[in-house]
């Protein structure tokens, strides 16, 4: 199923908007530069931001690369592994008591 989303740059072009503005919103709120963990979801709002323009300005492009991203068998395991650990991080900071 992902492959086949890759294989269709609307879908790309599409799927730049939410991200796109959700990363516009992150930023907006929560431009904060300053040392400690929190920088972190300010990072990840500038690449929400900078990925939702690419997917936009570029989705033919994009759709190639992803294509070939996803044709490789380990790429898929680590991303998933990674988004698992950052969002686990953000879930123990955001809710731990203090």
């Amino acid at each position: 199923m992902v492959d086949q989303a890759f294989h269709n740059p609307a879908l790309v072009f599409v799927s730049g908007y939410p991200l796109f503005v959700s990363g516009l919103a992150i930023v907006y709120f929560h431009n904060q530069w300053k040392g400690g963990w929190p920088v972190v979801v300010t990072a990840l709002g500038w690449l929400a931001v900078l990925s939702g323009l690419l997917r936009i300005l570029f989705p033919t492009r994009l759709a190639e690369i992803a294509t070939k991203a996803v044709q490789t068998a380990s790429v898929m395991p680590i991303a998933a592994l990674l988004i698992l650990v950052i969002g686990a991080f953000l879930s123990f900071k955001a809710y731990r008591r203090e």
